[in-house]
């Protein structure tokens, strides 16, 4: 493990523990724990939320895919804000995937395609309404779903990868929070990574088995294989995200292929928010962009 991957894991525990202390999931929430959808233990686990009194019915589904710069998080990390979001009428799926560096890419996206298998597996039991999921990512999450939208929705990209869609699965929508979408710059994708502290050599070191090889880089920015089939996205960012430059790629890439999207930046010059913002649920700022997003949801949801 590189001395950034280690730093990240120890530094963003401390901060994720401060922002979270004293919270609690709410009495109108029910969760259901630690369901293993994989074979590895300890890693392959969700959580199901769902708002207490839409018990047995069936809803709408957010996937939360959680960030972490490919290296760093769990689905504990994101336990409230999973809650928050069922609260306002879904149920959410919120799981832990195969980190680097000791899982190499795609271990993840074959995790997320486990994901998916195990929703179509468990519909009847969780009240899953698999023709209305959506997948909410942020930072480094937010580039893994990108990119499984990109296989479901490229056949000639999906063939990089082992695994299958399950049942022709696209995402109904998308939210796209704070992400990245582009790590390699220059000529074919062979050029130097984006400057950003989510996309550095030692990251890429890490997440890559090849360490960056020309087909890797070929392969892993999310807006060189979207096409005209990617699923709607709500794409936003904020003044003080230092991930900012990010999402006017994504958004020029959907432009440019037709994709309907929103596209919203939070925060000012004088009043900054900072990466991620949404996914504290005592920041009012991150209150109004989860009302939004879940507002865009409902009026993306295929009807009857």
């Amino acid at each position: 493990m590189s001395r950034t991957s280690d730093a990240m894991r120890r530094e963003w525990i401390k901060l994720d523990e401060a922002r979270d202390a004293g919270l609690e999931i709410p009495e109108d929430v029910t969760c259901y724990y630690g369901l293993r959808y994989g074979t590895t233990p300890g890693m392959n686990l969700l959580d199901v939320y769902e708002p207490q009194d839409k018990k047995g019915e069936k809803l709408p589904v957010i996937v939360v895919v959680h960030g972490g710069g490919w290296v760093y998080g769990d689905k504990e990390r994101y336990r409230y804000y999973a809650a928050d979001l069922a609260k306002r009428g879904f149920r959410v799926v919120c799981y832990s995937y195969r980190l680097a560096p000791e899982y190499k890419f795609p271990a993840s996206f074959e995790d997320t395609n486990r994901v998916i298998e195990w929703m179509y597996e468990n519909a009847d039991k969780y009240a899953f309404d698999m023709d209305n999921v959506f997948l909410a990512g942020d930072s480094a999450g937010g580039h893994m779903a990108g990119l499984y939208a990109n296989i479901c929705t490229n056949p000639e990209y999906a063939k990089n990868f082992d695994f299958r869609v399950p049942n022709g699965f696209v995402p109904r929508a998308m939210a796209m929070n704070c992400g990245v979408y582009q790590i390699f710059s220059g000529e074919s994708n062979v050029g130097q990574a984006v400057l950003s502290p989510h996309a550095d050599s030692d990251l890429m070191g890490d997440l890559l088995p090849e360490k960056g090889s020309a087909k890797e880089r070929s392969i892993l920015n999310v807006t060189d294989h979207v096409t005209a089939a990617f699923p709607p996205c709500f794409v936003m960012t904020a003044k003080g995200d230092h991930q900012l430059q990010q999402a006017p790629l994504l958004v020029d890439a959907l432009e440019k292929n037709g994709v309907p999207y929103e596209y919203k930046i939070y925060g000012t010059d004088e009043n900054p928010l900072y990466h991620v913002f949404h996914v504290n649920v005592k920041e009012p700022a991150g209150q109004i962009c989860n009302d939004e997003e879940c507002e865009y949801f409902r009026r993306m949801m295929q009807k009857g």
